[in-house]
């Protein structure tokens, strides 16, 4: 194996391929802040980087013939967002085109990637619906980039808006020509009270949707689309793992009390039991005086471990998706096909 440690410092493109970042040794990268032109880029950390499934290559641009560079690539911001929209799109924008320069085919943006408010009544009025100017913004950049995107959580003012005056937390899938492909409205709503952390109440300000989207295929594999606090119901991720999902997606916004104790845990043990790859793209940092989030967005493979992690701050990691090591995981241990609905029933209906 071989291994290579940075400590916090600007690299430019040519320094990485000198220092071996982008050849065709795998190479596994530790490091709190890697940085690519003011970016924080963050590749795979892995004990086991002589498996293609665990290791970080070079882009495809730069790609050789062997088959394992040709694995497809994915790219995940982590955002700080805040109540000024332009802003925001900016920074994300900025993510997305450093994430197509790297060669990704899809990046994956968090929950509110649009603007975190200071309070209810802000985050309806800066809402927008889907054919608002915001998301013709993203789609723009969709086909500018040639890349797809997962807009993890948008504020949605859905057909209902002007009797209900509350929105939806909308997950939006667009290809690389900038059409949206798929919505899904958020399903759990994260109405806690964690000392220290202070009251949650998305219901004061969004509807519940009403129900899941089937996986959707794309140039990374079969998405399965989440938003934050689902991960919390295994319910929904092994619905979607049922009806064919490769990669499960949990664009989130996690606070400083939950972070540190649940994050990591969850999301792995979202992909254990899956045997699907999961992909965590997290709001990070101070969003104005009145809240925060943890950050620590990563990728997780289907065995269970961290193959990428973004390090503090805004940035993006990266990760390559081997579903043909998907497929050997499954296949050595195929605990979809040992369950017991005799036992204990079926998750529901299927998945439309």
């Amino acid at each position: 194996m071989v291994l290579a440690v940075f400590s916090c410092r600007t690299y430019s493109l040519p320094h990485l391929l000198r220092l071996g970042f982008l050849t065709k040794q795998p190479l596994s990268l530790l490091c709190s802040g890697l940085r690519i032109r003011g970016l924080s880029v963050l590749c795979a950390q892995s004990r086991k980087s002589e498996n293609p499934a665990y290791a970080i290559h070079r882009p495809r641009a730069m790609a050789s013939s062997s088959s394992s560079w040709e694995l497809p690539l994915v790219a995940v911001c982590q955002v700080t967002s805040t109540p000024d929209k332009q802003q925001n799109f900016k920074m994300c924008a900025e993510l997305v085109r450093e994430a197509a320069r790297l060669g990704a085919c899809l990046a994956f943006l968090p929950e509110a990637f649009d603007f975190i408010a200071r309070d209810p009544a802000e985050t309806l009025r800066l809402s927008e619906p889907l054919g608002g100017n915001l998301l013709e913004d993203y789609t723009q950049l969709a086909r500018e980039c040639g890349l797809w995107l997962s807009l993890g959580g948008f504020h949605e003012r859905g057909q209902d808006w002007e009797q209900t005056q509350k929105i939806y937390n909308c997950h939006v899938l667009l290809n690389s020509k900038g059409s949206v492909v798929a919505t899904y409205r958020k399903t759990h709503l994260c109405d806690v009270e964690i000392p220290g952390q202070g009251p949650m109440r998305e219901s004061n300000s969004t509807i519940p949707g009403p129900s899941l989207e089937s996986p959707v295929s794309t140039p990374a594999g079969k998405i399965g689309l989440a938003i934050c606090y689902d991960m919390r119901f295994p319910e929904l991720s092994l619905a979607l793992a049922q009806a064919g999902a490769e990669i499960l997606t949990y664009p989130s916004a996690f606070g400083s009390i939950t972070g540190p104790a649940h994050w990591e845990v969850l999301l792995r043990a979202r992909a254990i039991e899956t045997q699907c790859y999961v992909v965590a793209a997290a709001q990070c940092g101070r969003h104005h005086e009145k809240r925060a989030s943890y950050g620590h967005s990563m990728v997780v493979d289907p065995w269970g471990t961290v193959v990428a992690r973004c390090s503090e701050g805004p940035g993006l990691c990266l990760a390559r998706i081997n579903l043909n090591y998907l497929r050997q995981v499954r296949q050595h241990m195929p605990v979809s096909q040992h369950r017991r609905p005799d036992l204990y029933g079926n998750l529901g209906n299927p998945l439309p």
